[in-house]
């Protein structure tokens, strides 16, 4: 993941949106364990604050659940 910290768009949502990307192309299924904060912050060489908040728009999103003890899934579409 390609993210400008001197771009127009702050990094946080840089980072959220390649990681909506990657869930709408069906890159990262639902019900499947997306990388962790951790893994995010040395893939993209973000601080762990530019990462959690990009986590968290995607939750309030409705895109990724939190799974106490087992990490950030991708949440499931719902059925239309």
């Amino acid at each position: 993941m390609k993210i400008d910290p001197e771009g127009l768009q702050a990094p946080y949502l840089q980072l959220a949106d390649a990681l909506r990307a990657r869930i709408k192309s069906g890159e990262f299924q639902p019900g499947r364990k997306v990388p962790s904060q951790t893994e995010l912050e040395d893939m993209t060489g973000l601080s762990r604050n530019t990462v959690k908040k990009a986590l968290d728009v995607l939750k309030v999103e409705g895109l990724l659940i939190t799974a106490p003890g087992r990490g950030l899934f991708v949440a499931e579409r719902p059925k239309t």
